[in-house]
C-alpha cells in the first residue's frame, strides 16, 4: 500500500513538473540592463511578486467574494469608425479595448476565450460576455500585448486575429517568441522607454509596469512586462496593462503627461498582502490617475474573470469610495461595449 501511495505521489510530482515545463514560454536572451540581470527581468526598485510559499498560503485560506455568470450586459451594436475627427475607445471587457484613432484600429490584450488558462476545461472562466463580438471587429491594424499571462496573452484569440487581419503585434521583450511558435510572425518587441512609429500621426512608447511574467513552472520573469503610451493627434493615451503601484507613474506622468485618457486596472487586488505588489487596488488606481495628470481614466481588469478574492462588484464599489476620498470625478466605469470619445488635441 505504501509503495502504491509513493508511486502515485511520484507520478503526480513528475507529471506536474512535466506539464509546467511544457507550458513554460521561451525565455528572452540579451545583454544585462538595469531591469534585466541576464536571466530574469526585475521591477523598478526591485519590487517582487510573492513566491510559491505565499501562493500556497493564499490558496489554502481563500475567502473569495461572490461572483455570478451574467448574459449580455447591454444592447449596444458596434458601429465602426466613420470619421477621423473623433477617437473612440471601446471597452470590450477585462483588459481588452478597441481604440480607434482615425483610420487606425488598435486592440489591447485581446481575450475572447471562455477561460484564461492553459486548459479549456479548467481555470478562471468568463463571467460576462465581451462587449463587442469578434465577428463585429473592424479591420485591426495594431495589437498591444502587455505581458504573457493567460488573461492578457490569449493565444487562441491572437491566432484568430492574425489569420483574419494580420496586424502588427507589439510585445515587451521576449514575448514574441511564443507567438512565433504559434505561426504569428508579424511582431515587434520593445523594451521600456523605447519608441515605435506606427504612421505619420501615431507612435507607441513602451513604459515600465510593476508586475511579473510566466505561463509555466520554469519561465518566471523570463520575459518582460510593460504598459504603453499611444501618442497621436488625440493626445497621449495610456494603457497600463497589469501593475502594482509605485513611483514609476509619477515618472510616466512627468514624461508624457498630462494624459488625455488612461486605462487603469482596479481588480484582482484582494487579499492585499498577497496581491499588492502586482495588482493595484481601486484606491491605488485613483492615485495613478492623479500621478499621470490624467484628464480622464477608464477602469479595466475587473468583473470578467475571478482571479483573486475580490467579488464581482467590489472593485467598482471601492473605486466609488476612492473617488470620493480623493475628490476625483473623471474616472469612469464603462459597461461592455460602451465607448468614450476623444477630440483631436492639435
Amino acid at each position: 500500500m505504501a509503495i502504491t501511495l509513493l508511486t502515485i505521489i511520484g507520478l503526480f510530482i513528475f507529471s506536474s513538473i512535466l506539464i509546467g515545463f511544457m507550458l513554460s514560454a521561451p525565455s528572452y536572451q540579451g545583454e544585462k540592463t538595469d531591469h534585466f540581470n541576464g536571466k530574469r527581468f526585475v521591477n523598478p526598485s526591485n519590487a517582487m511578486a510573492k513566491g510559491f510559499k505565499d501562493l500556497i498560503k493564499w490558496a489554502m485560506n481563500r475567502q473569495q467574494g461572490p461572483w455570478e455568470k451574467i448574459g449580455q450586459s447591454n444592447d449596444n451594436t458596434f458601429i465602426s469608425m466613420d470619421s477621423d475627427s473623433m477617437a473612440r475607445v471601446y471597452f470590450v471587457n477585462h483588459s481588452t479595448f478597441l481604440i480607434q484613432l482615425g483610420n487606425l484600429n488598435i486592440l489591447t490584450d485581446p481575450v475572447w476565450s471562455n477561460r484564461v488558462s492553459p486548459f479549456k476545461w479548467l481555470g478562471p472562466q468568463r463571467m460576462r460576455p465581451p462587449g463587442i463580438k469578434f465577428a463585429e471587429l473592424p479591420d485591426i491594424h495594431l495589437v498591444l500585448i502587455s505581458h504573457n499571462h493567460y488573461d492578457h496573452l490569449d493565444v487562441s484569440t491572437l491566432i484568430k486575429i492574425h489569420k483574419k487581419f494580420n496586424p502588427l503585434i507589439i510585445t515587451p521583450l521576449g514575448v514574441s517568441k511564443l507567438l512565433l511558435q504559434k505561426g504569428i510572425d508579424n511582431c515587434i518587441e520593445m523594451d521600456w522607454w523605447q519608441n515605435q512609429k506606427i504612421n505619420d500621426q501615431s507612435e507607441i512608447v513602451c513604459v515600465p509596469a510593476l508586475h511579473f511574467s510566466g505561463r509555466g513552472t520554469f519561465d518566471r520573469d523570463k520575459t518582460l512586462w510593460a504598459g504603453f503610451i499611444i501618442k497621436s493627434t488625440f493626445g497621449n493615451i495610456y494603457f497600463a496593462g497589469d501593475t502594482g503601484y509605485g513611483n514609476i507613474f509619477k515618472q510616466i506622468g512627468k514624461e508624457y503627461g498630462p494624459i488625455n485618457l488612461a486605462m487603469l486596472p482596479i481588480g484582482a487586488y484582494l487579499p492585499q498582502w498577497f496581491m499588492s505588489p502586482i495588482h493595484t487596488s481601486p484606491d491605488e488606481a485613483v492615485k495613478i490617475h492623479l500621478d499621470l495628470q490624467a484628464d480622464k481614466s477608464v477602469a479595466m481588469h475587473f468583473g470578467t474573470f475571478p482571479l483573486a478574492d475580490d467579488g464581482m462588484w467590489q472593485p467598482q464599489e471601492d473605486l466609488k469610495k476612492a473617488k470620493e476620498k480623493y475628490q476625483v470625478e473623471n474616472f469612469y466605469v464603462l459597461e461592455e461595449g460602451d465607448k468614450i470619445l476623444l477630440e483631436k488635441s492639435y
